[in-house]
Protein backbone atom coordinates (compact mmCIF):
# COMPACT_ATOMS: atom_id res chain seq x y z
CA UNK A 1 0.00 0.00 0.00
CA UNK A 2 1.32 3.67 -1.00
CA UNK A 3 0.12 6.53 1.09
CA UNK A 4 1.30 9.92 0.77
CA UNK A 5 1.04 12.81 3.22
CA UNK A 6 1.14 16.04 1.79
CA UNK A 7 1.61 19.53 3.98
CA UNK A 8 0.53 22.91 2.67
CA UNK A 9 2.00 26.19 3.77
CA UNK A 10 3.55 27.09 6.84
CA UNK A 11 3.40 23.37 8.16
CA UNK A 12 6.97 23.12 7.87
CA UNK A 13 7.45 25.45 10.62
CA UNK A 14 5.97 22.55 12.95
CA UNK A 15 8.02 22.64 16.19
CA UNK A 16 8.60 25.93 16.30
CA UNK A 17 5.16 27.84 14.84
CA UNK A 18 2.31 28.59 17.53
CA UNK A 19 3.33 25.86 19.82
CA UNK A 20 0.44 26.28 21.47
CA UNK A 21 -1.71 25.43 18.60
CA UNK A 22 0.99 22.75 17.00
CA UNK A 23 2.75 21.55 19.82
CA UNK A 24 6.94 21.41 19.63
CA UNK A 25 7.34 18.14 17.80
CA UNK A 26 8.36 18.84 13.98
CA UNK A 27 6.37 16.88 11.43
CA UNK A 28 9.76 14.92 10.30
CA UNK A 29 10.32 13.99 13.66
CA UNK A 30 6.28 12.55 13.85
CA UNK A 31 6.43 10.71 10.30
CA UNK A 32 10.12 9.23 11.37
CA UNK A 33 7.46 7.42 14.25
CA UNK A 34 4.37 7.49 11.87
CA UNK A 35 6.14 4.93 9.63
CA UNK A 36 8.24 2.76 11.99
CA UNK A 37 4.29 2.26 13.43
CA UNK A 38 3.06 0.72 9.86
CA UNK A 39 6.24 -0.96 8.32
CA UNK A 40 3.86 -2.78 6.07
CA UNK A 41 2.67 0.83 4.17
CA UNK A 42 5.10 2.72 1.91
CA UNK A 43 4.66 6.41 2.81
CA UNK A 44 6.08 9.31 1.56
CA UNK A 45 5.70 12.72 2.85
CA UNK A 46 5.84 16.33 0.49
CA UNK A 47 5.86 19.41 1.62
CA UNK A 48 5.21 22.69 -0.05
CA UNK A 49 4.23 26.60 0.88
CA UNK A 50 3.37 26.72 -2.94
CA UNK A 51 -0.31 26.05 -3.79
CA UNK A 52 0.64 24.92 -7.89
CA UNK A 53 3.26 22.83 -6.19
CA UNK A 54 0.65 20.90 -4.27
CA UNK A 55 -1.91 20.52 -7.49
CA UNK A 56 0.45 19.31 -9.36
CA UNK A 57 2.03 16.68 -6.56
CA UNK A 58 -2.05 15.74 -6.28
CA UNK A 59 -2.04 14.84 -9.98
CA UNK A 60 1.24 13.31 -10.19
CA UNK A 61 -0.29 10.80 -7.41
CA UNK A 62 -3.66 10.87 -7.76
CA UNK A 63 -3.85 7.51 -10.24
CA UNK A 64 -1.38 5.53 -8.71
CA UNK A 65 -1.34 5.62 -4.79
CA UNK A 66 -3.34 3.86 -2.52
CA UNK A 67 -4.41 7.15 -0.51
CA UNK A 68 -3.49 10.90 -0.03
CA UNK A 69 -3.32 12.40 3.61
CA UNK A 70 -3.66 16.36 3.17
CA UNK A 71 -3.18 19.13 5.61
CA UNK A 72 -3.71 21.93 3.15
CA UNK A 73 -3.15 25.00 5.44
CA UNK A 74 -4.68 28.13 5.12
CA UNK A 75 -5.41 27.05 1.07
CA UNK A 76 -8.17 24.61 2.91
CA UNK A 77 -10.23 28.06 2.92
CA UNK A 78 -9.02 29.70 -0.23
CA UNK A 79 -8.33 26.78 -2.64
CA UNK A 80 -11.08 26.22 -5.46
CA UNK A 81 -7.93 25.01 -7.96
CA UNK A 82 -6.92 22.13 -4.80
CA UNK A 83 -10.47 21.22 -4.46
CA UNK A 84 -10.80 20.47 -8.37
CA UNK A 85 -7.43 18.87 -8.24
CA UNK A 86 -8.85 16.70 -5.96
CA UNK A 87 -12.21 15.80 -7.52
CA UNK A 88 -10.41 15.29 -10.65
CA UNK A 89 -8.05 12.31 -9.16
CA UNK A 90 -9.07 8.94 -8.39
CA UNK A 91 -7.26 8.43 -5.14
CA UNK A 92 -9.05 9.10 -1.90
CA UNK A 93 -7.88 12.24 -0.08
CA UNK A 94 -8.66 12.49 3.62
CA UNK A 95 -8.00 15.90 4.81
CA UNK A 96 -6.38 16.46 8.12
CA UNK A 97 -5.74 19.55 10.36
CA UNK A 98 -3.93 19.49 13.70
CA UNK A 99 -5.72 22.13 14.94
CA UNK A 100 -9.80 22.01 15.62
CA UNK A 101 -10.47 24.63 12.42
CA UNK A 102 -14.15 25.10 13.66
CA UNK A 103 -12.84 26.25 17.36
CA UNK A 104 -10.65 29.14 15.91
CA UNK A 105 -11.20 32.11 13.64
CA UNK A 106 -14.56 32.27 11.85
CA UNK A 107 -12.92 32.10 8.56
CA UNK A 108 -11.12 28.89 9.35
CA UNK A 109 -15.17 27.12 9.70
CA UNK A 110 -15.11 26.53 5.85
CA UNK A 111 -13.11 24.03 3.55
CA UNK A 112 -13.66 24.51 0.41
CA UNK A 113 -11.81 21.07 0.07
CA UNK A 114 -13.47 18.95 2.35
CA UNK A 115 -16.69 18.24 -0.35
CA UNK A 116 -14.06 16.37 -2.65
CA UNK A 117 -12.51 14.32 0.11
CA UNK A 118 -13.10 10.72 1.79
CA UNK A 119 -13.27 12.86 5.27
CA UNK A 120 -11.82 15.53 7.47
CA UNK A 121 -10.46 15.03 10.43
CA UNK A 122 -10.06 18.06 12.71
CA UNK A 123 -8.48 19.26 16.57
CA UNK A 124 -6.81 15.81 16.92
CA UNK A 125 -2.98 17.01 16.67
CA UNK A 126 -0.40 15.21 14.69
CA UNK A 127 -2.45 11.97 15.83
CA UNK A 128 -5.04 13.06 12.84
CA UNK A 129 -2.73 11.82 10.66
CA UNK A 130 -2.78 8.24 12.04
CA UNK A 131 -6.59 8.44 12.45
CA UNK A 132 -6.33 9.27 8.61
CA UNK A 133 -3.98 6.07 7.78
CA UNK A 134 -6.59 4.07 9.94
CA UNK A 135 -9.34 4.73 7.33
CA UNK A 136 -7.13 4.26 4.56
CA UNK A 137 -5.94 0.61 5.82
CA UNK A 138 -9.24 -0.13 6.76
CA UNK A 139 -11.54 0.62 3.58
Amino acid sequence: MKILVINGPNLNLLGTREKSVYGDQTFESYFETLTAKYPNIDFEYYQSNVEGELINKLHEVGFSYDGIILNAGAYTHTSVAISDAIAAINTPVVEVHISNIHAREEFRHTSLITANCAGMITGFGLKGYEMAVFYLTDK
